[in-house]
């Protein structure tokens, strides 16, 4: 009897004194790079040297479903906000606000994202969200983010919001950093998806992925940081917001501290899933209107 209270006392002591141990496996960081438009059938064929170094350091699948339909403002919220079209209420590829009413809304006034529900947690976190098309700062709910900024000019500089990424990263070594780059949808409009047009610009993308990869290691935070590669839907042909596989199946990609290496998952992963994973990397309580899962199988 003793020994039991000696033990519980002991437990207890041990919570007090050291609240945060049992969390010390989580990452501080988490980057997401996502790329408009990048269908997961173009990675096989792809010469994509620093996203393929990602997956042979983490895992990932090609599997990944984007929601119907398979356009951008639906599907970028549905990857912030942890919920399909039918809860956010996000319909139109171009939305700026809900087609129909939020099932719920936060102090904000917009459903919750994954921006909110790290800043209520963590009132102090340093998050960033940089983009190429304007529509993203319509779905990420910015009066909860430390710094948004897009990447006005990027089509006479293609690399600049990567540049602006790099600067950030090493500045301010984020707690949550989402870079949205645009391109390679554009290619998939004007020249075609599955073109070589379009792989030449996910080629161009590709030194992008390393130049922050590199970024964050000069910071300083790499080895507590997770990468997230990963996409809002493919293309087929010259367009998309159909129902073909080339169009719904996108990659997600995941690499850094603790999480698993040993390639390929199989388990079934859906848009809103990855706002889920992202809560469940710094240990947020999910809001109960998300129906996201995270992917806790991919973890140490």
């Amino acid at each position: 009897m003793k020994r039991k209270l000696f033990f519980i006392l002991s437990c207890l002591i041990f919570t007090a004194v050291f609240p945060c141990q049992a969390a010390k496996w989580k990452a501080q960081h988490v980057v997401m790079i996502g790329i408009d438009g990048w269908g997961a059938y173009s990675v096989p064929k792809a010469s994509i040297p620093h996203i393929k170094e990602v997956m042979q350091k983490g895992c990932y699948t090609l599997k990944k479903r984007s929601v119907l339909p398979s356009s951008s403002a639906v599907n970028w919220a549905s990857m912030f906000n942890g919920a399909g079209p039918e809860i956010h209420g996000y319909t139109e590829w171009g939305s700026r606000t809900p087609e129909i009413p939020s099932m719920v809304t936060n102090e904000h006034g917009i459903f919750p994202t994954i921006y909110s529900v790290l800043r209520e947690a963590k009132p102090n976190a340093e998050t960033g969200c940089m983009y190429e098309w304007e529509g993203i700062k319509y779905l990420v709910d910015t009066l909860a983010i430390t710094h948004y900024a897009q990447a006005i000019g990027y089509d006479k500089q293609p690399d600049l919001l990567c540049s602006m990424a790099e600067t950030y990263i090493m500045n301010k070594k984020p707690t949550f950093l989402a870079v949205c780059f645009d391109q390679l949808d554009h290619t998939g409009h004007h020249d075609g998806h599955d073109t070589p047009a379009y792989y030449q610009k996910l080629e161009e993308l590709d030194t992008y992925v390393g130049r922050i990869v590199e970024a964050i290691k000069k910071a300083g935070i790499y080895d507590d940081t997770i990468i997230i590669l990963t996409a809002d839907h493919g293309g087929i042909k010259k367009g998309h917001g159909g129902k073909t596989l080339q169009e719904m199946e996108i990659p997600f990609i995941i690499a850094g501290k603790n999480v698993k290496q040993y390639g390929e998952f199989k388990e079934c992963m859906m848009q809103f899933d990855t706002a889920s994973t992202i809560a469940y990397i710094f240990g947020l309580k999910q809001p109960q209107a998300w129906i996201g899962r995270p992917m806790k199988q991919v973890f140490k």
